[in-house]
């Protein structure tokens, strides 16, 4: 038997709760817009003979993306150094 307390280890799981669903809509932007955004460049380039405008704004989409996840990170990052979990309350 463990002889940690369940007190204890519910704060934490909600800590690590918290912590996981930070930044999760940006996160889904960012899937979203990376998904759109290959299928912009694999539509201009394999159906609209690669359309240097389309290609690179599929480019953008993509990168936009990018941008969403890495804001996302940031903030758990900055959020977890704000806020420490303490075993004692």
């Amino acid at each position: 038997m463990s002889d940690e307390d369940p007190a204890l280890m519910e704060r934490q799981a909600a800590y690590l709760d918290k912590v996981r669903a930070l930044g999760r809509r940006e996160r889904n932007f960012g899937y979203v817009a990376c998904l759109v955004g290959v299928l912009i460049v694999v539509v201009a380039r394999f159906r609209l003979s690669g359309e240097p405008w389309l290609l690179w704004s599929g480019v953008a989409v993509i990168a936009v993306g990018w941008g969403f996840f890495v804001y996302a990170f940031w903030a758990r990052l900055h959020y977890v150094r704000a806020h420490p979990f303490a075993e004692n309350g």
